[in-house]
């Protein structure tokens, strides 16, 4: 199965500790983010990735050139729009790898392997987006609204707290005709006079209040962290940290 991970940008919000290194590089345990992700889908039987890549390319290719995970594909491929459009551009970039089943990963999404185990095992929608769900949320969670069931039917930042069921953790599977639903809605947001600037989930969120065959699978219980600020990398590295120690991390490697 192949996986698409979105690891363009810079990450200023984590400046300084991305003056010169792409997010996706910061070293969390020893290994960088980007590692623990590909290790993640390793040990979940994935052998075809793509990373997208924009800021600081030439150190994220070095370093998936010196990658050694057995029967694994990992290519780069360069997003030119990664300084003057959101995370939308680098869907777009990627919509020739959209076909047939596929994982779309946020490049700055830390997971133990359990965390996509458990989706592929629940997925059963064209497409499913993970979430998890915590007493409180803030300004910065990708915010869900659900039918009382399983079915998405918005998606974002500003969604009133009290229709809000979850957060997403920037983690989306497609199956079936997914992918193309996703796409042709992609290209229809992108469209929009403020479509380069907008997240790609605007996409999801279109189809879901189309009610297009979009529904969730919760991974609550589960470890994970999304770094976008300083002090999340600090609470990423002690969870990877807190994975080592355990053995956490191998849950869910397949042989």
């Amino acid at each position: 199965m192949k996986a698409i991970i979105l690891s363009a940008g810079q990450g200023k919000r984590l400046l300084p500790l991305t003056e010169t290194r792409p997010k996706c590089l910061l070293p969390l345990g020893g290994l960088t983010l980007l590692e623990w992700q590909l290790r993640a889908l390793w040990a979940n039987g994935f052998d075809d990735v793509t990373v997208v890549v924009g800021f600081a390319a030439e150190s994220v290719e070095e370093m998936l050139h010196g990658l050694a995970l057995p029967g694994m594909r990992v290519r780069a491929l360069f997003n030119p729009f990664f300084s003057v459009a959101d995370n939308i551009g680098s869907c777009y970039v990627a919509l020739s790898e959209m076909t047939g089943d596929f994982l779309l990963v946020n490049g700055d999404t830390v997971f133990e392997p359990a965390v996509l185990a458990r989706l592929l095992a629940q997925a059963t929608a064209p497409v499913t987006v993970t979430i998890d769900r915590k007493a409180q949320y803030d300004a910065d969670d990708m915010k869900v609204c659900l039918d009382g069931g399983r079915r998405l039917r918005a998606i974002g930042k500003t969604l009133h707290l009290d229709s809000v069921d979850g957060e997403s953790i920037g983690m989306l599977l497609f199956r079936g005709d997914g992918g193309a639903r996703f796409a042709r809605s992609l290209q229809e947001v992108l469209r929009e006079p403020d479509g380069p600037r907008r997240w790609y989930l605007s996409a999801i969120d279109r189809l879901a209040q189309a009610g297009d065959g979009v529904e969730v699978v919760s991974i609550e219980g589960l470890h994970w962290g999304e770094v976008d600020f300083p002090a999340d990398a600090e609470r990423a590295r002690r969870l990877v940290e807190g994975w080592l120690e355990s053995g956490r991390f191998e849950r869910g490697r397949t042989p």
